[in-house]
């Protein structure tokens, strides 16, 4: 393994310093690094971070490739920064059993452009009836940790209290997709002002903050570890953050587009904004900004949701729900939260590398910028302003909020344990 080293770099944000590789670890941070034998990486400036971890991303291989496959979808992790993903169940067939999981881990093994770690499906064929082999999952050569049903809630009380009962054993958590399904029946929006003008069936946010409320309650009741997928209402911050304050073990994440975009963009009728949870209203959006930065919503994943053009480019009603983001999300926490004041690159660390790492147990990562850790990193021009172009994309499916949006900020290196996955902006 070659030695490189990354010379001028702002270490989470702070000063210049050079960071030297050698093989898979940092060997050593400071400044007039000896470049001896070294690949030499002129950062002149740039961001340094650890490599993006995210705990919610769909790579719909097996079963739906031509939406995304484990090797696009970590192509895509890679240029947005990301270091390691973990890939959602509702795959066809589902993730339900040790065979599919350990299917999924070795393709990620083999691609080689970010680790894959599945994730488990609580339930078996994600039908909410009876719980999945759990066990059997964890005890694989994937050692799955995290367990959801997403996409579907699981809805039934019992069948949840027994999922956090079961996982404890082993230190595992359960992630819900929360949404009380007879109350979204029919939903296409978020219930509020603009579904009641447009006429389309609303999403109330109570459909959301009643499942939450009632799993941060069940894990205090099991003594167990609940995280919650997508918080997407103000209501839904308040719950958790009362439960934090009560000392329940939960966590929540938020994604990039429920930190910049609102419901006022339903009025187009343009499917690329149809996504579940729905976007929510402009004070929701503030409301999560503000969760995020006090560290009452964890982390930031993206659930990356691809779907191929036929999906999109129709009417609203028939439209697949989701929206594509590893290759936007950094770009949209620096506009959100950065460029806002809310935090600074220390805090994007720990918000996308550093908790999200934690809860799912990704070993390696998210680990400090210092000598002797795992040469998992990003280098980020800060300075770079754009209009998104989708058309440039590693991800197979074009299905992004953003397309012509200018967006600051832009990933030139990643590298997962000292190899480079993109350098220069093009992927290795």
């Amino acid at each position: 393994m070659s030695k490189i080293l990354i010379r001028g770099a702002k270490v989470l944000g702070g000063e210049p310093q050079d960071v030297l590789i050698d093989g898979e670890l940092i060997e050593a941070v400071g400044t007039g690094l000896s470049a001896e034998g070294a690949e030499i990486v002129e950062a002149d400036g740039k961001i340094l971070l650890p490599g993006l971890v995210d705990l919610h991303t769909h790579l719909r291989e097996p079963g739906r490739e031509d939406s995304e496959t484990v090797l696009t979808g970590t192509r895509a992790a890679a240029s947005g920064g990301y270091t390691s993903v973990f890939a959602m169940a509702n795959t066809f067939p589902v993730a339900d059993t040790a065979g599919v999981v350990e299917q999924v881990y070795r393709l990620g093994q083999e691609h080689g452009y970010c680790d894959v770690q599945p994730i488990g499906a609580v339930t078996v064929g994600l039908e909410g009836s009876k719980l999945a082999e759990l066990g059997a999952m964890h005890e694989s050569a994937a050692g799955v940790t995290v367990f959801s049903d997403d996409g579907k809630c699981v809805h039934d009380a019992v069948i949840m209290r027994r999922a956090l009962e079961y996982v404890k054993a082993f230190g595992g958590v359960v992630a819900q997709h929360a949404q009380e399904p007879r109350l979204t029946e029919g939903a296409e929006m978020n219930e509020g002002t603009v579904s009641a003008e447009l006429g389309l069936g609303g999403w109330p946010a109570v459909a959301e903050e009643s499942i939450i409320a009632r799993d941060v309650l069940l894990a205090e009741h099991v003594g167990s570890r609940v995280h919650i997928c997508h918080l997407s209402t103000s209501g839904s911050v308040e719950i958790i953050r009362w439960a934090k304050s009560r000392g329940i073990d939960v966590t929540a994440e938020v994604t990039p587009h429920h930190l910049l975009l609102t419901d006022e963009l339903v009025r187009t009728y343009n499917p690329v904004y149809k996504v579940n949870p729905p976007l929510r209203t402009e004070k929701d959006v503030m409301a999560l900004r503000e969760a995020l930065a006090d560290g009452t919503i964890d982390i930031v994943a993206t659930d990356h949701a691809p779907h191929p053009q036929e999906d999109k480019d129709c009417e609203w009603a028939a439209a697949a729900m989701g929206m594509v983001g590893l290759e936007t999300a950094l770009s949209v926490v620096q506009q959100t939260m950065v460029e806002t004041g809310l935090l600074d690159w220390a805090g994007v660390a720990d918000r996308m590398s550093v908790k999200p790492a934690e809860i799912g147990q990704a070993t390696g990562h998210g680990r400090p910028v210092s000598a002797g850790e795992p040469a998992n990193l990003l280098l980020l021009d800060a300075d770079y302003r754009g209009a998104v172009d989708p058309a440039g994309f590693a991800s197979r499916s074009r299905n992004t909020p953003y397309q012509g949006r200018e967006l600051p900020g832009r990933v030139t290196h990643t590298w997962l344990r000292g190899k480079a996955t993109l350098a220069d902006g093009k992927l290795a």
